[in-house]
């Protein structure tokens, strides 16, 4: 007997034709298979799936035409550019707070110094002593009186004020000021570690490759040279290039989901199976005759077909369940 945990619905199990129903509409996990029109064909640009006229190849092997690529790195590099003016911004942000906490700490270093070296009288309590002739301390008299407290009345209320934070940490006026994005420690001060913790990551240098995520330049993008079915019987006029299915530039064989390679010196598209057994023996390109090192060999991205030998041709999607 099965514990009712792994049964279909957990505590409270599901019966067939409810299983069904809750499928049919929408919960649980969906599954659908996935046919010929959903994949992606070798030679199409996977960028904008379409037939690649002058095609061009990443070093992780995926098509891509060439317009279509460059208007996307082009595209990458103007955010780049944004992301960064905004994260040197924030950065600048915080490295000013530090300057500022920085300096308010060493101010009031030095004022508790200050107060330390020339004691805690206070300005304000100076009262005036006459001694009698019998040497006796008389009390204050009036005019010290008078002085004094004309000195308390005319105290500026910014000390006031002050005095009562110190007494009334309770109030509002006495809690401490969090500014936007500032990261404080739990007594208020400056955490410098935290502040750089709180910023967004940083920006690439590079913009990322489109399926790989791998950083990519101009430069690295290798020129393919596709022969495509009736090239021969369409005229070598521009705009006039065929959208048939590739052909391998030796053999003449129809590339759908064979292990492909391209020679990077020469752009030559072939089989696998054709360049181990014609190319890679000598280390001539069979099309050109130029001399090739193992490092020039970059194998593409195989293309997809409803099959299931192609690869993975059922996409599923789970939604959560009412019970």
């Amino acid at each position: 007997m099965t514990r009712k945990s792994k049964q279909p619905g957990g505590h409270n199990p599901l019966t067939y034709s409810e299983r069904k129903r809750l499928k049919s509409s929408g919960y649980g996990t969906q599954s659908q298979r996935l046919t010929s029109e959903s994949q992606l064909p070798f030679g199409y640009c996977h960028l904008s799936t379409s037939p690649a006229v002058e095609a061009v190849a990443t070093p992780s092997g995926h098509i891509y035409e060439r317009e279509a690529i460059v208007q996307y790195l082009l595209t990458k590099n103007g955010e780049i550019k944004r992301e960064r003016k905004e994260y040197e911004r924030k950065r600048l942000e915080v490295e000013n707070r530090r300057v500022h906490w920085e300096e308010a700490n060493r101010q009031k270093e030095v004022d508790r110094f200050v107060k330390k070296d020339q004691g805690a009288m206070a300005e304000s309590s100076v009262a005036l002593v006459v001694r009698k002739d019998d040497g006796e301390n008389a009390a204050p008299t009036n005019a010290a009186r008078g002085a004094s407290a004309s000195s308390m009345s005319t105290k500026p209320p910014s000390q006031k004020e002050n005095s009562l934070k110190q007494v009334s940490y309770w109030l509002a006026s006495s809690q401490p000021i969090h500014r936007k994005g500032q990261a404080d420690t739990a007594d208020g001060d400056f955490d410098y570690q935290k502040e750089l913790e709180a910023l967004p990551p940083p920006p690439p240098e590079r913009p990322p490759s489109p399926m790989s995520g791998e950083p990519l330049k101009l430069k690295q993008l290798i020129p393919l040279h596709l022969i495509r079915e009736g090239d021969e019987e369409k005229s070598s006029s521009k705009g006039n290039s065929s959208t048939g299915k590739v052909l391998c530039a030796v053999s003449h064989k129809q590339i759908t989901t064979q292990p492909t390679v391209c020679i990077k010196a020469t752009g030559q598209v072939m089989l696998k199976s054709v360049y181990e057994e014609l190319a890679k023996p000598s280390m001539v390109c069979p099309v050109t005759s130029k001399k090739f090192k193992e490092g020039d060999v970059l194998e593409l991205i195989r293309g997809k077909s409803g099959f299931a030998a192609s690869g993975t041709v059922v996409a599923t999607k789970y939604n959560p369940t009412l019970t």
